[in-house]
């Protein structure tokens, strides 16, 4: 990772809850979407995935209008 410039984690040393939402985001991301389609190419899993998350965002941010 290191040698590709990528940082293996953000959280704070001893502070497991860091990462948490995030690892739960992709967690869910996977087991919805990914691990449920076979895609032929790159771009047909960066269009779904993209559109996953554009709809994720979407509907959290629609039931906070209505608070």
């Amino acid at each position: 990772l290191k040698d590709n410039g990528f940082i293996q984690s953000m959280s704070r040393k001893g502070n497991c809850y860091d990462n948490a939402v995030t690892e739960s985001f992709f967690h869910t991301l996977k087991i919805e979407l990914v691990k449920r389609e076979k895609y032929k190419t790159r771009e047909e899993a960066r269009i779904s995935i993209f559109e996953y998350i554009e709809i994720f965002y979407n509907r959290r941010g629609s039931v906070k209008s209505f608070v």
